[in-house]
């Protein structure tokens, strides 16, 4: 794997037309900086990012549906194809760990169902040696959910558990998870020197010991699947990380990587560590390399991007990007630029994952954590489709591209044509008189002139306006104010016209 993707005169092209990327990731020992060439037609970004199937509007959320293909065999250590990039999600075990987000048993298995539906390729339920109630509930879902095969396309979700290097750990994991037809454990060490020495209290020596003997314990116990990571590798001496990844590899291991446990790391140092890794690790051809980023400096997905430019093949990430801390890697965002950029920009890496999926999905994480996101957040903010800005609003109402890269539909979003635009003090002329035309009202331009006039006066009190504001607007005429609008109920001064009016 890593001779393929770290060659500079490798082209990748898949189904979606667009630019090309040469990616050069040269390895010395003067450890070169990450080059990415972008030799492209600048033409081709000024279209949306959006998909062929979300450009057809839809009309309802059973228009949504997921295009039925085949999955291919799943092999642990190896992908169907050499851009094809493998989402864990963490979001039951590493987004739970964020404070006040604890979730209940029937919680997690709802969750875990929805992930299925969201086609995560893994999905890390827990920690099982944590609790009985925790060993239970991923005991529960690897039942359940990891043995609900898809008919039509053959997805069932790798189902995986973290643990320790400790024999208690790697038990208590197997004894939970033996049930699912796809059983994953997670191995994890520390390997850092601060860690080493003030939380291990143990040598290189020691440590790697330990992680080949865990490896093939798991193995021992039935365990074909394995995964081995390396905490707080982001602040770790690669060639040590070289070492003990070559190591596990060696003792079964068949996904390795490392974590930036703390988000320290920046985006190209990141991409750096990353290729440098996958190159120099013994044996690196044979298994899937993983990465996973927190976002303590705020760059958790962009680390994300850098390392599969790097030849990372597995992402770690969370819905949300909830996680200890300031949190992970946000699915939504990686996997969003990917389906955006991927082909043009990242040699053209792609994920399987069901992107109609993305907005029940957060939903459903944000209701049962209580972690709810801010309205700017990307892809699944409340703000992510809306414009209130004039300028921006004409460009919307003419053609949804010029202000809009990703399309609602793409993430489950269902819009009509016109929606997404929000009346305020910035909005013009065009945005007020569309909306009430969609209201039922066909408006005169005389007219049209005194009620956005008075609409003028109205934002000055209102920082939203709404539908029924507009329709008091119409109806009452000069006899409308913000006072009035403010203090009596919206019947009292309109009634909603049944059929088109022509004012």
């Amino acid at each position: 794997m890593a001779s393929l993707l770290l060659t500079s005169s490798s082209m990748i092209t898949t189904s979606c037309p667009s630019m090309v990327l040469r990616s050069g990731l040269p390895i010395g020992s003067s450890f070169p900086s990450l080059r990415l060439t972008r030799p492209y037609d600048k033409a081709t970004l000024f279209v949306s990012c959006c998909s062929a199937e979300s450009k057809k509007v839809a009309t309802s959320a059973t228009d949504l549906k997921p295009i039925m293909e085949r999955r291919p065999e799943y092999i642990p250590n190896k992908l169907p194809h050499k851009n094809y990039v493998r989402v864990l999600d963490t979001t039951l075990r590493d987004g739970e760990q964020s404070p006040g987000a604890a979730l209940t048993p029937p919680q997690k298995l709802e969750i875990a169902r929805q992930l299925a539906k969201l086609r995560v390729d893994i999905m890390e339920v827990g920690f099982p040696v944590s609790s009985e109630e925790e060993f239970e509930a991923i005991k529960t879902i690897a039942k359940t959910v990891g043995n609900e095969v898809d008919e039509e396309t053959g997805y069932v979700p790798v189902i995986c558990g973290i643990a320790r290097c400790k024999k208690r750990d790697i038990e208590a994991t197997w004894e939970a998870l033996k049930y699912a037809k796809r059983p994953r454990v997670m191995l994890f060490t520390s390997t850092s020197e601060i860690h080493m020495k003030y939380k291990l209290k143990k040598t290189k020596e020691e440590v790697i010991e330990m992680a080949v003997n865990s490896v093939k314990y798991a193995k021992s116990l039935g365990f074909k699947d394995i995964q081995f990571g390396c905490e707080d590798g982001g602040r770790t001496e690669k060639d040590f990380i070289c070492k003990i990844l070559g190591e596990s590899i060696k003792a079964g291991a068949t996904t390795v990587g490392f974590a930036d446990t703390v988000g320290i790391n920046m985006p190209q140092e990141f991409g750096e560590l990353v290729a440098y890794v996958i190159e120099n690790t013994p044996g690196a051809d044979d298994i899937v390399f993983a990465i996973h980023c927190h976002n303590d400096l705020g760059v958790a997905t962009a680390n994300t991007i850098s390392g599969i430019c790097a030849g990372a093949r597995q992402v770690e990430v969370t819905i949300n990007g909830i996680g200890e801390r300031s949190g992970n890697a946000p699915l939504e965002e990686v996997v969003m630029a990917l389906k955006c950029r991927g082909e043009s920009l990242m040699d053209g890496v792609y994920t399987k994952i069901d992107s109609r999926q993305i907005m029940a999905t957060s939903n459903m994480v944000q209701e049962h954590t209580g972690m709810y996101v801010q309205p700017h957040k990307p892809i699944v903010g409340d703000n992510c489709f809306v414009h209130e800005s004039g300028i921006h609003q004409d460009g919307i109402l003419k053609n949804r591209s010029t202000y809009e890269i990703l399309s609602p539909e793409d993430v489950g979003i269902v819009k009509s044509e016109n929606s997404g635009i929000v009346l305020g003090k910035l909005s013009g002329r065009h945005a007020v008189k569309d909306r009430l035309k969609e209201l039922g009202y066909e408006i005169s331009d005389e007219k049209f002139n005194d009620i956005f006039s008075r609409y003028r006066e109205l934002t000055k009190d209102k920082k939203r306006i709404t539908d029924a504001d507009l329709k008091a607007l119409v109806v009452n005429g000069a006899e409308i104010s913000s006072e009035k609008l403010n203090s009596k109920g919206i019947n009292d001064l309109m009634s909603s016209p049944q059929i088109s009016a022509v004012v």
